[in-house]
């Protein structure tokens, strides 16, 4: 059933903060210090996002601290997951550990120290995709600790709806879980912050699932938060979780409510996206603003950015897991700071917004902002820590359980990854138990959340992998179908990875032992996939023969544009997707021989 969230009350109130260096190189996106109206001028800003020099009279200085993209990462994410690459001033780079809850929390209420207009947001997908120690307990922990981290208010990501809108509800408004019931002997209370999502209707209402936007008042200074959900949601989540919901356009939303909450005397106005774009570096503090080659970002974001109401002061955005502060001009013309800090928690933004009391709106030329590193090298909070311990002391006996061994690390990196191969092997072993005639397995990119490494996350050894660990890797409780698909279906979904939805950011199924075939990237759209190249234990694809396929449930219903796929068959489902994993690393490794990483050789790619 679509939920309205209510008026949300805070339960924890801040005071006195005033913003002070944290870790991390800052990232050169503040817009030029032109001159303020009247006797101020931006030169009192301080430098590059620091300085909160304008606390009386006209104008006053709001700091508004940002993440997306959290994903129930409570704990270090480990591997690639868990670092940042930062730019140096020698041109060098080097890689900075990042991220855990206990440490975003101390660099947030050191950011805050003294300052009274203090705002934190967040751009969507605080969970789902989460870790065992939340996603176990369907993301309560995650809520608890943002809760904790005071958090104002998010909007809603995609994975969001990974359970339903029931259950986004009933993370929103609290309440034990209609399955699984209290976890504790304490009821769950639900998120003290307002999740937002203004363009996510009821079908039959037509009104919105959520709050489409949220003001934060201090004295007389007021800014009002619309948040969307990228209107493509139904596309990349399972058909179930979306049912009887209508995504509208992200810019068309904005624009509506942006006026409605000019009309209620709301002019300072910041818009959360769950849509991003893709930097033109890595290095999470490159310079986005400086002209020529290298500078920038692409993607969705770009064209949205373009679009919004110049109503609109800021954007917050995220799904890419990509970090940048930038400015993109508004359709006025005006430079507007669009930023995000990756994912994981590795990052947090640090947003300057003047308020003029004289106009009620924000001084645009004053807008500075910068990305800061959630280091490792800070105290960890005492209440977060409490907060992990309790959930990991629950999670354990699960989460602590060795399922298989492996000889190093087996990442997700890569147009074809050696833990896609290794996951698209499992399913396809596992799907022969049912049908001995399967002939391959499917899997898409996105549902691989996260590298196995070889050295212990906790106190099982190096090369031990845990229950959690798989947890981690593949967290959706998808199910592994079986369909029959002829072989000219084949070949056109292998070609939906690099045309239709998929041509402009293609999504590379990561194929099983034995189908093999030619990635030709200097060609476009579906003929980057060489049909004449496309074989399965050497024989090409026969377009009038019938093969049958395991893929997970999401791929099963036609996921991430891949709507061939959706179209199968003599259709069985099977168990959950994670089983057929574990089965495989314990059927496949031991102490003595452990499983080595596959060679991720299966796709000829040319570049």
């Amino acid at each position: 059933m679509p939920a309205t969230s209510p008026a949300h009350p805070r339960r924890r109130r801040r005071t006195n903060r005033l913003l002070v260096t944290a870790a991390g190189v800052l990232t050169v996106g503040a817009l030029a210090a032109a001159a303020l109206p009247g006797s101020a001028s931006a030169g009192e800003q301080g430098g590059k996002g620091h300085g909160h020099g304008h606390q009386h009279g006209r104008y006053q200085d709001v700091q508004l601290l940002s993440f997306n993209d959290l994903h129930g990462n409570l704990e270090p994410p480990t591997g690639s997951s868990g670092r940042v690459t930062e730019l140096q001033p020698d041109g060098t780079t080097k890689t900075i550990d990042a991220g855990g809850a206990e440490y975003l929390a101390t660099h947030l209420r050191e950011a805050r120290k003294g300052n009274a207009y203090s705002i934190t947001a967040a751009g969507g997908d605080m969970v789902g995709a989460s870790p065992l120690i939340s996603g176990l307990f369907h993301d309560e922990p995650t809520i608890e600790a943002l809760n904790k981290l005071d958090l104002d208010v998010t909007s809603v990501g995609n994975h969001e709806f990974d359970e339903g809108a029931k259950e986004l509800a009933r993370l929103q408004n609290g309440g034990c879980h209609p399955t699984d019931g209290c976890y504790t002997d304490t009821k769950f209370q639900g998120a003290d912050f307002p999740y937002l999502s203004a363009n996510v209707l009821n079908e039959k209402t037509e009104k919105p699932l959520l709050k489409p936007y949220w003001v934060w008042k201090k004295k007389d200074v007021k800014v009002g938060f619309i948040g969307v959900t990228l209107e493509g949601t139904p596309n990349i989540v399972s058909a179930e979780g979306v049912k009887g919901l209508v995504f509208k356009d992200e810019v068309e939303t904005i624009n509506k409510y942006a006026k409605e909450l000019r009309r209620k005397g709301v002019k300072s106005i910041v818009a959360l996206i769950h849509e991003g774009g893709f930097p033109a570096s890595q290095n999470y503090n490159y310079d986005c603003d400086a002209p020529g080659a290298g500078d920038g970002i692409s993607g969705p974001i770009a064209d949205i950015a373009k679009n919004v109401s110049p109503e609109v002061d800021a954007l917050v955005t995220g799904h890419t897991h990509n970090a940048y502060v930038c400015t993109i001009p508004d359709p006025a013309g005006n430079p507007r700071m669009v930023t995000s800090a990756a994912s994981f928690g590795r990052l947090y933004t640090d947003t300057t917004l003047t308020y003029d009391r004289r106009t009620g709106d924000i001084a645009r030329t004053a807008v500075k902002s910068a990305n800061h590193v959630v280091s490792r090298d800070v105290p960890k909070a005492p209440d977060m820590t409490r907060l992990i311990a309790k959930w990991n002391t629950l999670a354990a006996p699960i989460g602590n359980r060795a399922i298989g061994y492996i000889s190093g690390d087996i990442v997700k990196d890569g147009t074809e990854s050696p833990l896609g191969d290794l996951i698209a092997d499992a399913q396809l072993a596992y799907a022969r138990t049912l049908d001995p005639e399967t002939d391959l397995a499917l899997m898409n990119p996105g549902g691989v959340r996260a590298s196995l490494t070889y050295a212990a996350s906790g106190a099982e050894g190096d090369g031990v992998v845990t229950f959690a660990e798989a947890f981690t890797v593949q967290p959706f409780a998808n199910t592994v179908n079986l369909q029959t698909f002829t072989g000219e279906q084949l070949i056109q979904a292998l070609k939906e990875q690099v045309s239709g939805s998929n041509e402009a950011a293609p999504k590379i199924l990561q194929v099983s032992d034995g189908l093999t075939y030619t990635l030709d990237l200097t060609k476009s759209g579906a003929d980057r996939v060489v049909t004449d190249s496309i074989r399965l234990n050497g024989e090409a694809i026969d377009p009038s023969a019938s093969y049958r396929v395991a893929t997970n449930s999401f791929l099963a219903g036609g996921g991430d544009g891949f709507t061939t796929l959706g179209q199968g068959a003599d259709d069985l489902v099977g168990d959950d997707d994670l089983k057929a994993l574990e089965q495989y690393l314990t059927a496949n490794s031991s102490a003595g021989s452990p499983l080595a990483p596959p060679a991720a050789d299966r796709i000829t790619i040319v570049k």
